[in-house]
């Protein structure tokens, strides 16, 4: 369906967790956050009904996010019940990669569609100091076992000063060496990532071009979402930029979020939303559950307000507990 601002609405990205395996400086402290407990966030079942639901009004694609998604315990059947049960043309998965080596040849046989690897630095220490965990070469493994068994492979960057301004091309030669796209993600001003200085992608598209030649817009589809691409000679695939801040792409936004503890949310930078979760609880029937979420998707706030001075409702909690 079309929002209150005649945009298409056909993707929506769920945070199936808040539990994460790393702890990324600009995402929580070190000690962690305190988590939800089991009976507070969604069960596969309720998701299910969400999903039921919100592909009545023309949802097809969804993201299953965290926390770290794959955290969750029986992951796999979530995905068999939205591809089968649900008839999702497509459910992709963003993760930190370090579980994906051990479970990505069930992961493609459930039938996901794709995975996104968050990946901030090729540097061992500076991963290390970054996520607060040894654990580069797991990723690295995860991201060569998906390639080998057939599923495709984003790698996301958030380009931050203080942690990869020094060497964002080599992040972006994996897309060189192996057959993944690699795509820069502007830092949200949410939560930690506040503290940190962004790096903007015109800024990044202007080092590649120094070294790789120039960029060649690319009328290649990578995926859902808001990114544009650009081909470098010598590369298997593109080099894509997600630039919510610098280069605001609300109007073209066809995405809902769906929290882990229920909360329909219609805009990352927006507190506002809808609690589903009560409702699924009190036994409400899909042709209820749709509608509501009909009227919420028709609320969609026209953009985000990442530098206003003052917005009503700003959301305050960490990604990590809202969904990345």
């Amino acid at each position: 369906m079309k929002d209150g601002q005649n945009r298409l609405i056909d993707y929506m990205r769920i945070s199936i967790t808040d539990r994460c395996n790393l702890r990324c400086i600009y995402c929580m402290p070190e000690e962690g956050i305190a988590c939800m407990s089991h009976d507070e966030i969604l069960s596969f079942e309720e998701i299910y009904r969400v999903v039921k639901s919100a592909g009545n009004l023309g949802v097809r694609k969804i993201k299953l996010t965290g926390g770290e998604p794959l955290v969750r315990k029986n992951i796999v059947q979530l995905i068999e019940m939205l591809r089968k049960d649900a008839k999702m043309e497509q459910v992709t998965l963003t993760t930190n990669g370090i579980l994906l080596s051990k479970m990505a040849k069930d992961l493609k046989q459930a039938g996901l569609t794709s995975v996104n690897i968050s990946l901030d630095t090729l540097k061992r220490e500076q991963f290390a100091k970054v996520t607060r965990r040894d654990q580069l070469d797991d990723v690295l493994e995860g991201m060569k076992t998906c390639i080998e068994v057939g599923i495709p492979v984003k790698i996301n960057c958030v380009p931050v000063k203080e942690i990869n301004g020094d060497h964002l091309l080599e992040i972006a030669e994996l897309a060189k060496k192996y057959p993944v796209s690699v795509r820069f993600i502007e830092m949200m001003p949410i939560g930690y990532g506040k503290q940190y200085e962004p790096i903007p992608n015109d800024k990044i598209l202007e080092q590649l071009e120094e070294k790789y030649g120039k960029a060649v817009l690319s009328n290649k589809v990578y995926g859902n979402g808001p990114a544009v691409y650009y081909e470098f000679e010598g590369f298997k695939k593109g080099i894509g930029f997600i630039s919510a801040v610098s280069h605001e792409f609300c109007e073209n936004c066809n995405r809902i979020r769906l929290t882990s503890d229920g909360r329909l949310k219609l805009c990352l930078h927006h507190k506002d939303g809808t609690d589903l979760r009560e409702l699924l609880r009190d036994g409400i029937s899909e042709e209820d559950l749709t509608e509501v979420l009909r009227n919420a998707i028709l609320r969609k706030p026209v953009s985000h307000q990442f530098y206003e001075k003052t917005i009503d409702e700003e959301e305050t909690r960490a990604m990590v507990q809202i969904g990345g």
